[in-house]
């Protein structure tokens, strides 16, 4: 019931993340703004979203997990309801700034909360449940956006936050304990003014280059400012007895350096494909945006079927077989977009769609479980913090990478018909490109950890017994 409960609030700003992009047309009609201003709706929430990240892990210490799970979500609905009842551009993107504020920290404080409640022994059971609405919330969002658009007001876009959250912060008064918090930590101010403006300014770089390309200057002058920024934090973080907002001394654990690259990787290679899907069924096959939420929903019906296997699985053997295992799976589901035309067939396709979700599903997993191995629960909070950086970090670079390739390619293959398909299936080879990429770090996880000394060993009956009461 406790990962169910942060289930329920992490859906929801996972969902708001990609159910406004299909509106982005009928929100600047109804406002009579231009793209380039209302565009600022999704860049806002996005940079918002990032910026905040780095205080999580600090907040959990100070104030305790529950009490910031329940102002996270408070301030994500006063941002939701406060979009909804938008008067103009500027007030919509300002409040979808203070919504970003709120839901950033969310799923931060819901891995944190699940990954310490659960300990090392059933973390791949409870990361496979909290998967779900990254997993989930790519596919639903155009789908719900494109039925709220054409059924209702776009104000709807933000209302239906409103009773989703108010669920999430009832089930938190029954089922998220107290807890308590450890001894009070002195902010990290100029850590926290260093990293994140870079994380901001870096994501913000790497959404111009994806429009612009690389070479653009308003991207490299963001880029190069976000990475300043970032090499000043890292040499703060380094000096001794400061106690930084993200410490960088946990990438001396081997198993979390590993992860950490591989999860970089595996947003460039694999989740970065997320972005090209939907664009090759509206912009090469023509679809509505409802449309083409439709046809990738094998994609989560195949994710869905492998959470289902993979959790318990990742308790039991060695993480590493499973994430390569699943890497390439996810490959073979990619490989007929590679070869694939403006009038492909969409029975393969679906098919194809649907082994590629078994295996991000498979693989997701044991990578996010593999981040925690060898760290003490009191880590846990800003590794964290950590891992969610560097995840939004490689998938905002991998989906700059990929727009610019395509570009690059539409201007080889042409903007219509069957060279705008060509274009598509020349990008999805990058994607495999990089998937090899991965699996260098992939191959550098340790093994199966050594049992956690704090947590004597269950006999199989009373094991079998304690999933039975959790279920």
């Amino acid at each position: 019931m406790l990962a169910l409960t942060t289930l329920v609030g992490g859906f929801a700003t996972l969902l708001d993340s990609t159910i406004v992009s299909v509106a982005i047309n009928s929100l600047g009609n109804q406002f009579g703004s231009p793209l380039s201003t209302i565009q600022w709706v999704i860049t806002g929430y996005l940079l918002a979203l990032t910026m905040v990240i780095p205080l999580t892990g600090w907040a959990i210490e100070r104030f305790g997990a529950r009490p910031m799970w329940v102002a996270s979500l408070a301030l994500f609905l006063a941002g939701s309801a406060l979009c909804g009842f938008a008067w103009s551009a500027t007030s919509l993107i300002v409040f979808r700034v203070v919504q970003g504020f709120g839901g950033g920290m969310i799923l931060p404080i819901a891995q944190t909360i699940v990954v310490q409640a659960a300990g090392p022994r059933r973390i791949g059971r409870v990361m496979s449940m909290i998967a779900i609405p990254a997993q989930l919330s790519p596919i639903l969002g155009p789908v719900v956006g494109g039925l709220i658009v054409d059924s209702l007001s776009w104000r709807w876009l933000f209302f239906i936050n409103v009773p989703i959250v108010l669920a999430a912060m009832i089930m938190s008064i029954f089922y998220i304990p107290a807890g308590a918090h450890a001894e009070s930590k002195k902010l990290d101010v100029l850590g926290l003014v260093l990293l994140s403006p870079a994380l901001a300014t870096l994501v913000y770089g790497l959404s111009l280059a994806g429009h612009n390309g690389f070479g653009d200057s308003g991207a490299l002058t963001w880029l190069i400012i976000g990475a300043v920024l970032l090499v000043a934090y890292i040499v703060h973080s380094l000096r001794p007895r400061i106690h930084a907002i993200i410490d960088v001394r946990l990438f001396r654990s081997r198993s979390f350096t590993a992860a950490s690259m591989l999860q970089f990787l595996f947003g460039v290679s694999m989740f970065a494909a997320m972005f090209l899907l939907p664009l090759y069924y509206t912009q090469a096959r023509g679809q509505s945006a409802l449309a083409a939420g439709l046809l990738l929903a094998p994609q989560g019906a195949g994710t869905l079927i492998a959470l289902s296997l993979v959790g318990k699985l990742t308790d039991r053997i060695n993480p590493r077989p499973i994430i390569l295992v699943g890497m390439l799976v996810a490959s073979i589901g990619t490989i007929p977009y590679v070869f694939v035309g403006q009038s492909g067939n969409e029975f393969l396709l679906g098919a194809a769609l649907l082994v590629r979700g078994m295996g991000l599903g498979a693989a997701v997993i044991p990578l996010s479980a593999a981040a925690y191995q060898g760290l003490g629960k009191a880590d846990v909070p800003r590794a964290t913090s950590a891992v969610n950086i560097i995840q939004r970090i490689g998938s905002s670079f991998g989906t700059a990478v990929l727009a610019v390739v395509l570009e690059q390619r539409i201007a080889v293959h042409g903007a219509t018909g069957a060279g705008k398909a060509l274009a598509f299936g020349d990008t999805f080879v990058w994607t495999l490109v990089l998937t090899g990429a991965a699996l260098i770090p992939a191959l550098l996880l340790p093994g199966r950890p050594e049992p956690d000394p704090a947590e004597p060993a269950p006999r199989p009956a009373e094991e079998d017994t304690a999933d039975a009461r959790s279920r």
